[in-house]
């Protein structure tokens, strides 16, 4: 069994920064990829930045420069660093982890999505 838990969203202004945290729990052999995505009213999910094992990062044109993904290797952690919000931020944001289990395949788990919305 392995469980994601998401938390840090909420409600900021324009021009603020949050900080997200998902956290893996269970029979976990090892963790690969990690990463963040969004889903919008009415729009598809989108992915807003992951990490790699390795810690090479990647991030949609749209936060580049603004968020910052990282990883603690030692928590089963990801976060994301959200910095200079905007209100076309807002969104349903969901971590995503590739988890190795023990005489399992790699398979990826999502965590339950937490809301970050951005308003004056």
């Amino acid at each position: 069994q392995v469980q994601l838990v998401e938390s840090g969203g909420g409600l900021v202004q324009p021009g603020g920064s949050l900080r997200l945290s998902c956290a893996a729990s269970g029979t976990i052999a090892s963790i690969n990829a990690m990463g963040w995505y969004r889903q919008a009213p009415g729009k598809q999910r989108e992915v807003v930045a992951d990490i790699t094992s390795g810690g090479s990062t990647n991030y949609a044109a749209s936060v580049k420069g603004r968020f910052t993904v990282s990883r603690d290797n030692a928590k089963n952690t990801v976060y994301l660093q959200m910095n200079s919000l905007k209100p076309e931020d807002t969104a349903v944001y969901y971590c995503k982890i590739s988890i190795a289990r023990m005489v399992l395949p790699i398979a990826d788990y999502w965590g339950q999505g937490t809301q970050v919305t951005v308003s004056s």
